[in-house]
């Protein structure tokens, strides 16, 4: 086992820089019909959350649907189509859609309520469709379960506030993560900086102890889509930031691509040029991988396969901590 100590020793280097914010990362909020006065004051302070991350983060941010003004020159489904087309054309390293808000669901179509017409699964999806660059969608509205299979592809993270499209009363989850994705303390892995995997887990346990506490029956559980297989996975199909079921079907477990979107870099956190994220990320998947055949493999075998992926993370870790 002295190569597992040696990828500790490597990761255990000089001080490392503090992470810097990524210029090329775009958050685009949608805020749709509010319906009434107290969720239109509670989907502007989430989407107020969602500008502060944005700005601590030197990212660029985008709002549809916060302002009157909007309305008299265009529908807020009009403004969201052209600003999707503006970002074909000059697309960003990594794109977050938040849509906050209310949903519906016909036992057919699920929509998400916009100022005047509203906007279907189906309608974003093909919207979305050009666009190539790693997207994270988060649907925060009731009924918008539908919204993970229409929009899950590879390259993309979504997630819903609800498991089904028939979870319609209003849904808290969106606040919870407007807070959660700014915050420390929701690091489960100890890394520096808090990653929309761990965003999500911490919005979908607050939103179950609202349930609980209130003596109330939940009405929304939240799932999570990042291996494009489009069928969503609870939060409570985790430990910490790891998987501990397995789908029948033995696809690769939703979660690890999430866990690489950060939208808040930490003050400690590593700093990784694109190209070593770009490895890194590779080599945390095949990791995924590997344990899921582990089963399979004689020990001898899953060692040797084990130290071929975590030595070259080592390196990659080591090399970021160079003064």
């Amino acid at each position: 086992m002295m190569w597992f100590v040696a990828c500790f020793a490597l990761m255990s280097g000089a001080e490392s820089e503090p992470a810097k914010p990524d210029p090329s990362t775009t958050v685009l909020v949608v805020v749709g019909e509010p319906g009434e006065s107290q969720y239109a004051e509670m989907f502007t302070s989430w989407a107020d959350r969602w500008r502060a991350a944005t700005v601590k983060a030197e990212s660029s941010f985008i709002s549809i649907g916060l302002t009157s003004a909007e309305m008299s020159i265009q529908e807020d489904r009009e403004i969201l189509r052209d600003t999707l087309a503006a970002l074909e054309k000059d697309p960003p390293k990594t794109l977050w859609i938040v849509l906050i808000g209310h949903g519906t669901f016909d036992g057919k179509k699920a929509k998400f309520n916009l100022r005047g017409a509203d906007i279907t699964a189906t309608e974003l999806a093909e919207r979305l469709a050009p666009l190539t660059c790693r997207t994270a969608i988060l649907n925060c509205a009731s009924a918008s379960s539908p919204f993970v299979s229409e929009l899950a592809r590879e390259n993309r993270v979504v997630l819903a506030a609800t498991q089904s499209g028939y979870e319609q009363n209003f849904a808290r989850f969106g606040g919870y993560l407007s807070q959660a994705i700014g915050d420390a303390s929701g690091d489960l892995d100890k890394d520096g900086q808090t990653s929309l995997l761990e965003a999500w887990l911490a919005a979908a346990k607050q939103t179950q102890e609202y349930y609980d506490s209130n003596s109330r029956l939940a009405t929304e559980h939240s799932l999570l889509d990042d291996n494009g297989d489009g069928k969503g996975t609870p939060a409570d199909w985790f430990r910490g930031i790891h998987i501990i079921k397995t789908s029948k079907d033995e696809s690769l477990p939703d979660g690890t691509f999430a866990n690489q979107f950060v939208l808040v870099p930490g003050e400690d956190a590593l700093v990784l040029s694109a190209e070593l994220r770009q490895q890194r990320d590779d080599l945390e998947r095949q990791l995924v991988e590997l344990r899921q055949q582990k089963a399979e493999l004689a020990e001898a075998e899953y060692l040797s396969r084990l130290e071929a992926i975590l030595l070259p993370l080592a390196k990659i870790y080591q090399s970021a901590e160079q003064p």
